[in-house]
């Protein structure tokens, strides 16, 4: 897999990292919003660590 294909992939991720967000509001969620916090909270962890691993080409 080419630094491409990765970026291409994470940012597919940052796009539906906003569903879980939505999901969040709803006030029915019980104990599933455990479940939409972890996941939010891992997608950031692995977005922040993309970006230290590759920097954004256009900021060289």
């Amino acid at each position: 897999m080419n630094a491409n294909t990765i970026r291409e992939r994470v940012a597919l991720i940052e796009t539906k990292r906003e569903s879980l967000v939505k999901l969040l509001e709803k006030p029915n969620l019980g104990t599933l919003r455990i479940d939409v916090n972890q996941a939010l909270e891992e997608i950031d962890d692995l977005i922040e660590e993309f970006k230290r691993t590759f920097p954004n080409p256009d900021h060289n």
